[in-house]
C-alpha cells in the first residue's frame, strides 16, 4: 500500500494542469481559467479546486460555477434537423431512411436521444455520453421539449386553459408546460407547444384531442437547445454552453 504522502504527490504529479484543461476546453485564456480557479469557481469531481491541481481530462468531472465543462474528447453531441419521412432508427429492414444516412460519415458511433415520428421533422440530439441521454429522455428531470405545429381549424380560447390544465388520454393525463397559438392562416393555425413528457405522439394525440389535429410537426427545442437555421438533414455539433446546459438540467 502506498503511503499517504505517496499518494498525494502522485495526485500532483500525474495529469494535466487544471488551467491547461479549462482552456483547451474552451472556457478562456490560461490566466483566465487561473483566475476562476484561485476564486474558487471550479470544482473538480465535487470538490473546490485549488491551483496547482493536475488532473486526467477523461476520468474526471469538472463543474465552472455549476456548469459542467466537457474535458473528455471521447463524447460526442450532436444536433440534427431530422427531415419528414426519416425513421429514429440507425437501420430498417424494410429499406426506408433512417439517422444512418447522416451519421454512416462518423467516426464516432452515436445514438439517438428520444425520437420523433417518419412524419414529425426537427430536432433530434445524438450523442455517444449513455448517462446524459437516459436522463434527457426521463420525464423525472422535466427537460421541456418545444414544437411548432401546423394544426386544422382555428383554436379557441378554452383549448389553451384545457391544454396547460390536462387532457385525459387513453394512456393518461397530459398537460402542457406552455402553449400559445402563433398564427392562425384561414382554415389552419400555427401553434406551440412545450412539455417534458416523451409518450408517444404526445403532441399529435393531444391536439387531436382537443379538436385540432395536427398536419405538420417541427421540434425546434430541447432544453436550452434550439433548432435555429440548421437546414433539414444538416448536423452540427453543439456548442460548451449547449452541452452543460443539458448536463445542468439534468443534474449531471
Amino acid at each position: 500500500m502506498p503511503s499517504p504522502r505517496a499518494t498525494v504527490t502522485n495526485a500532483e504529479t500525474e495529469g494535466i494542469r487544471l488551467q491547461k484543461v479549462l482552456a483547451a476546453a474552451g472556457v478562456g485564456s490560461r490566466r483566465a481559467c487561473e483566475e476562476l480557479i484561485a476564486e474558487g469557481r471550479v470544482t473538480v469531481d465535487g470538490e473546490v479546486a485549488i491551483l496547482g491541481r493536475r488532473v486526467k481530462p477523461e476520468e474526471v468531472v469538472i463543474h465552472v460555477d455549476g456548469m459542467r465543462v466537457l474535458t473528455d474528447n471521447r463524447l460526442v453531441h450532436l444536433a440534427l434537423n431530422k427531415p419528414r419521412g426519416v425513421l429514429s432508427a440507425m437501420s430498417d429492414d424494410r429499406g426506408r431512411r433512417t439517422l444512418a444516412e447522416f451519421t454512416d460519415h462518423m467516426p464516432e458511433r452515436v445514438y439517438h436521444v428520444g425520437r420523433l415520428d417518419a412524419d414529425s421533422e426537427g430536432l433530434l440530439l445524438l450523442t455517444n455520453d449513455g448517462d446524459l441521454a437516459h436522463r434527457l429522455m426521463h420525464p423525472s428531470f422535466k427537460v421541456a421539449k418545444t414544437y411548432v405545429c401546423e394544426v386544422k381549424g382555428t383554436v379557441p380560447h378554452r383549448v389553451r386553459r384545457q391544454i396547460l390544465a390536462g387532457v385525459e388520454l387513453e394512456d393518461g393525463p397530459v398537460k402542457a408546460d406552455r402553449f400559445r397559438v402563433i398564427q392562425t392562416l384561414g382554415s389552419r393555425s400555427l401553434v406551440e407547444v412545450v412539455l417534458h413528457e416523451g409518450r408517444k405522439h404526445i403532441v399529435r394525440r393531444l391536439m387531436a384531442e382537443v379538436g385540432n389535429p395536427v398536419t405538420r410537426l417541427v421540434r425546434t427545442a430541447i432544453g436550452s437547445v434550439r433548432l435555429g437555421d440548421l437546414r433539414p438533414g444538416e448536423v452540427r455539433r453543439l456548442t460548451r454552453l449547449e452541452v452543460g446546459s443539458l448536463y445542468k438540467a439534468v443534474g449531471l
